[in-house]
C-alpha cells in the first residue's frame, strides 16, 4: 500500500454512523459525565438565592440654553434622532463615571450609619471571616464603587429619551436603595452641571457689583466733600448736558466691557473643553470667527450705532431725532442682516466639517466668538466717541471743571452700578430657574416578587453543557485512541483478516479453566466463532495442508493463549487428533488453562530429564492432547532455534493431525519469528481497544519478511459486535449461521444471551 493510500485511510472522515458507534462504545462514560453535570446543574439551580430587581426610569432632555445667552442659531435647531441618541449615550457614560459611583457609595454609607438597615443588605456587606465574631460591616467606599459597576445596569429605551436604572439583589430593600440613590445623585449632579455656566456668571457679576458699589460710594463722598469745601456751585445747562452724555457713554462702555468679560469667560471655558478633545479644531475656529469680512461688518455696525447715538444727543428737536434714528436704524438693520447671513454660512461650514460628538461645542464657541468680537468693536467705537466729548469737557470754564469731573464720575458709577444690579438679578433668577434636564419619572419601589433566577433556563443550559462536554470527551478520547476497534479497520489497511472473536466473560467452571469456551460451553457465540475460525484456516492457503499452526500476538494480554487453547479444542471437536504445545518459554499459561502442572514439559524432554511419552498429556476434551513448556531454560531463543526443536515438531506432525503452538509476543521477542518457519500457518492475534494499529502493522511486516512466510492473517479478539454494529446484528448474526430454522433457534438463543450478558 502506497503512502497516499495510507494517508487516505488514516484520515478517513467519520460518518454519523461512526459517531453513533463511538457513543455506543463509550456509553457508560457518556452517561456518567452527562448525569454528573446534569445533577450539579439541578443542584446549583435549586440552591440559588432568589434575586429581586428594582428599577427607576429617568427622562433626559437636551439642554436648551438660558436667558443670558443669545445665540445666532438655536442650540436645538436641527437636533436629529441620531444626535439625540448620542446625547443620551454620553449621559449614560457620565452616569457610569467613577465620580457618580463614588458619590452613590457615600450616600449609601451615610444611610447605613444613620439608619438601622444593616440586616437588609447583602451585596454591600463585607463578610467577616470564620474566625471573626464581629457583625458584618458595609464595604469601603472604593469597594462599593467597584461593585456598582457590576450590579447597576443602565440602558436607554430605543428611540426615546428615557433611561432605566436597574439593580438585582437577594435583598429587595437593597436593590431599591441602590437604584434610588443612583437616580438622586445623578439628578443633583446634572442640576449642578446645568447651573455651572450661569453660576459662574452670577458670581462674576456679584463681585463686579460689590466693587462698583464701593467706587460709587467713594465718588459720592468726594462730590459732597467738594461742595462743602467750595460752597454751592451750580453747573449751567450746557455742562449738565455734557456730563449727562459723557456719563451715558461711560456707562455704555463699562456695560459693554462687563458683557465682553462675561463672553470672554464663557469663550475660554468652551475653548478649554474643545482643546482637550481637538486642539487643531480650536485654532481653526479662531481663524473662522475672526474673518476680515465679519470684523468689517461688526466695525461698521458699531460705527453706525455710535454715530446714531452721537447725532441724537446733539439734536434737541424730537422730529429730527425720529428721522435720524430711522435712517441709522435702516442702515444698521441692513448690515446686521448681512452679518447674520455670513455668520450662518461660516457656522454651517464649521458644523459640517466637525465630528458629530463636538458639534454642539464648536457651535457655542463660534457664536460666543462672534459675540465677543462684536462687543469689542462696539467698545472701541464708544471709546473713540467718548474722546470727542472729553475734549468738549476739557474746554469747560476752570471754575466748574472740577465739580463737573466729580459729577461725571458719580453719574458714571451710578449708572454702571444700576446696570450691574440688573444683570445680577437677571443671572440670579436664571440660576434658580435652571432645573436641569433630568426628570425622575418613577422612583424604585421595593419589589415583592423575585425576578430570578430562571431555574429552568439554568437547568436546560446545564443539560446542554453536560451533553456537549460528554460528547466532546468521548470523541476526544476516541480521537487519541490509536487502538484497533473493529475488523473493518484491519481490512482498510489491506491486512489479511481471518475473523473476530466476541467478548467472553467468566462463565464459571466446567471441568477446565473458564477461558476454555468450546466443547460444551454455554457461550455459543464464542464456540461458533472458533468454528468459523477453524473453517477460515482450512480455506486460507488452500495449497498448503494445515498440520501445524502458530498462534502469536504483537504484545502481551491480547489473548493469544486463550485463542490457541480454544482453537485446539475446536479442531479436536472436528474429530482431529490435536495437540496444543506451549512454546512460550517466557510466561507460559497453557498449563493453567487446563488445570495441570507445567512440569514436565518439552524443555525437560530436550534436556533428557524425561521421556517423550511422559510429556504428552490428555485433556478433558476428547481428541485434544497437551504438552506444557516445562522448566524455563536460561536460553529460550537458542533452544527454539535448534535442530532438536525442528526434529521435535516434525515428530509431532507425524503423530497428530493438527498441532497448535502458543508462542511469545512477536513485537518484543524473536521466538515467534523462529517458530513461524517451522509451521504451515501463523495466526497473529490482536485485541480490540488494546492493540494499536501501528504496532500491528509492524508485526505483520515482520512476519511477511520471512522466506516462505506462513502468515495467514489477523484474528481480532474481544470484539463487541453489539456496541459497534447494533443489537439487530448481535441477535441474529450467529442464529442463521448455525442452521436455517431461524425462528426456533431465536427463542433459545435469546435465553442464552440473557445469561451471557
Amino acid at each position: 500500500m502506497n503512502n497516499l493510500l495510507k494517508e487516505q485511510i488514516r484520515y478517513r472522515p467519520k460518518s454519523i454512523f461512526d459517531y453513533f458507534n463511538i457513543i455506543r462504545e463509550h456509553l457508560w462514560t457518556f452517561l456518567i459525565i452527562f448525569i454528573f453535570i446534569s445533577v450539579v446543574s439541578v443542584f446549583y439551580a435549586l440552591n440559588l438565592k432568589n434575586t429581586y430587581t428594582a428599577k427607576s426610569t429617568l427622562r433626559i432632555t437636551p439642554p436648551e440654553g438660558n436667558i443670558l445667552d443669545s445665540p445666532i442659531l438655536s442650540l436645538s435647531e436641527g437636533l436629529g434622532s441620531s444626535k439625540a441618541d448620542r446625547f443620551i449615550a454620553n449621559e449614560i457614560e457620565t452616569m457610569k463615571n467613577i465620580t457618580i459611583r463614588k458619590r452613590v457609595a457615600q450616600v449609601i454609607l451615610d444611610s447605613f450609619r444613620t439608619k438601622n438597615i444593616g440586616d437588609k443588605l447583602t451585596l454591600l456587606l463585607k463578610k467577616n471571616s470564620y474566625f471573626e465574631s464581629n457583625n458584618d460591616s458595609l464595604k469601603s467606599e472604593k469597594a462599593t464603587a467597584i461593585l456598582l459597576t457590576k450590579i447597576v445596569k443602565i440602558s436607554q429605551k430605543r428611540g426615546l429619551d428615557f433611561i432605566d436604572i436597574s439593580v438585582s439583589s437577594p435583598s429587595p430593600f437593597e436593590s431599591a436603595l441602590i437604584v434610588n440613590s443612583y437616580a438622586d445623585v445623578y439628578k443633583k449632579f446634572n442640576l449642578l452641571n446645568s447651573r455651572k455656566q450661569v453660576t459662574r456668571v452670577r458670581k462674576f457679576l456679584e463681585e463686579q457689583k460689590r466693587k462698583k458699589k464701593q467706587d460709587l460710594l467713594y465718588a459720592e463722598n468726594k462730590y459732597k466733600l467738594y461742595q462743602l469745601k467750595g460752597g454751592a456751585i451750580q453747573l449751567d445747562e450746557q455742562a449738565k448736558s455734557l456730563i449727562e452724555t459723557i456719563s451715558d457713554l461711560e456707562s455704555q462702555i463699562n456695560s459693554t466691557s462687563i458683557e465682553a468679560a462675561i463672553s470672554k469667560e464663557k469663550l475660554n471655558q468652551y475653548k478649554a473643553q474643545l482643546k482637550n478633545k481637538d486642539a487643531s479644531l480650536s485654532k481653526f475656529l479662531d481663524t473662522k470667527a475672526t474673518q476680515p469680512y465679519l470684523l468689517k461688518l461688526q466695525n461698521q455696525i458699531a460705527t453706525l450705532e455710535t454715530q446714531r447715538d452721537y447725532a441724537i444727543a446733539g439734536n434737541s428737536h424730537q422730529k429730527n431725532n425720529r428721522n435720524i434714528l430711522s435712517q441709522y436704524n435702516s442702515k444698521i438693520k441692513s448690515l446686521k442682516a448681512k452679518l447674520k447671513k455670513s455668520t450662518g454660512e461660516y457656522q454651517a461650514s464649521i458644523l459640517a466639517a466637525s465630528p458629530e460628538e463636538i458639534k454642539d461645542l464648536t457651535q457655542k464657541i463660534f457664536e460666543e466668538e462672534v459675540k465677543y468680537n462684536a462687543l469689542t468693536a462696539s467698545d472701541k467705537k464708544l471709546t473713540e466717541h467718548l474722546q470727542k466729548y472729553e475734549k468738549k469737557f476739557d474746554a469747560l470754564p476752570e471754575r466748574t471743571i472740577d465739580l463737573a469731573r466729580l459729577e461725571r464720575e458719580r453719574l458714571s458709577f451710578e449708572k454702571l452700578y444700576i446696570t450691574l444690579e440688573e444683570k445680577y438679578q437677571e443671572a440670579l433668577i436664571n440660576e434658580q430657574s435652571t432645573s436641569g434636564n433630568v426628570l425622575v419619572l418613577n422612583t424604585a419601589e421595593i419589589p415583592d416578587l423575585p425576578s430570578g433566577p430562571d431555574r429552568l433556563k439554568i437547568i436546560l443550559i446545564g443539560l446542554s453543557i453536560g451533553l456537549f462536554i460528554s460528547l466532546g470527551y468521548i470523541i476526544f478520547r476516541d480521537s487519541i485512541d490509536k487502538s484497533i476497534k473493529t475488523p473493518d479497520e484491519i481490512e482498510e489497511r489491506n491486512i489479511e483478516l481471518l475473523g473476530w472473536l466476541p467478548m467472553v466473560g467468566d462463565l464459571g467452571k466446567n471441568g477446565q479453566s473458564s477461558e476454555i469456551v468450546v466443547a460444551g460451553s454455554i457461550n455459543q457465540k464464542a464456540d461458533d466463532a472458533f468454528k468459523a475460525l477453524r473453517t477460515m484456516l482450512k480455506y486460507s492457503k488452500i495449497d498448503v495442508r494445515t498440520k501445524s499452526l502458530l498462534v502469536t500476538s504483537s504484545l502481551p494480554s491480547e489473548g493469544k493463549t486463550f485463542v490457541a487453547a480454544n482453537l485446539a479444542g475446536s479442531f479436536a471437536q472436528a474429530k482431529n487428533k490435536t495437540l496444543i504445545l506451549d512454546a512460550d518459554l517466557r510466561k507460559p499459561r497453557i498449563h493453567n488453562l487446563f488445570n495441570t502442572k507445567r512440569y514436565p514439559g518439552f524443555t525437560d524432554y530436550f534436556t533428557g530429564i524425561v521421556a517423550y511419552e511422559e510429556i504428552i498429556r490428555k485433556t478433558s476434551i476428547d481428541g485434544l492432547f497437551l504438552i506444557t513448556c516445562g522448566t524455563i531454560p536460561p536460553n529460550p531463543t537458542e533452544m527454539l532455534d535448534s535442530k532438536g526443536m525442528k526434529t521435535f515438531i516434525n515428530r509431532l506432525k507425524e503423530e497428530f493431525d493438527t498441532i497448535v503452538i502458543d508462542s511469545p509476543p512477536i513485537a518484543t521477542l524473536a521466538d515467534s519469528l523462529i517458530l513461524s518457519e517451522l509451521v504451515e500457518k501463523t495466526i497473529l492475534v490482536s485485541k480490540s481497544h488494546l492493540t494499536e494499529m501501528e504496532i500491528l502493522e509492524k508485526s505483520v511486516k515482520m512476519l511477511k519478511k520471512i522466506d516462505n512466510s506462513s502468515f495467514s492473517g489477523v484474528l481480532l479478539n474481544g470484539f463487541d459486535i453489539k456496541k459497534n454494529y447494533g443489537s439487530y446484528y448481535y441477535k441474529y448474526a450467529y442464529t442463521y449461521a448455525r442452521n436455517g430454522n431461524g425462528k426456533a433457534e431465536k427463542k433459545g438463543k435469546r435465553k442464552k444471551e440473557k445469561i451471557i450478558d
